[in-house]
């Protein structure tokens, strides 16, 4: 299994209040989600009147494909023109795992033990 998983640094020019920086972000965001089916979060700059810092997240099979996927999607925000993109990362990780084999839930173990 692939997770891919990118940053991306966005000022948002002219926005003087959280309230209007969170409407930008918000639809920079449901854009995102709804163009790519990817799960996106702000998860830095939460108190900052013009600054955000976005992840982003996808998983498949094919280290390019995802690799591919989080690329179009940064480079759709910058495309918006609703914040400028002043820095990106993509980090790919590959999760080992084997079609057919246990992953070992010991949490259902556990509930088999009790009945």
């Amino acid at each position: 299994m692939i997770v891919g998983a990118a940053a991306v640094e966005i000022h948002i020019h002219g926005s003087q209040s959280l309230k209007a920086k969170r409407g930008v972000v918000r639809s920079i965001v449901q854009r995102v989600r709804n163009r790519f089916n990817l799960s996106v979060a702000e998860v830095g700059g939460q108190d900052t009147w013009q600054r955000a810092v976005l992840g982003l997240a996808a998983a498949g099979g094919d280290a390019i494909r995802v690799r591919s996927v989080l690329e179009r999607a940064l480079e759709f925000i910058e495309e918006l023109h609703l914040a400028e993109v002043t820095g990106s990362d993509v980090e790919i990780v590959h999760l080992p795992y084997n079609e057919g084999v246990d992953l070992g839930d010991d949490a259902d173990d556990d509930l088999d033990a009790r009945e």
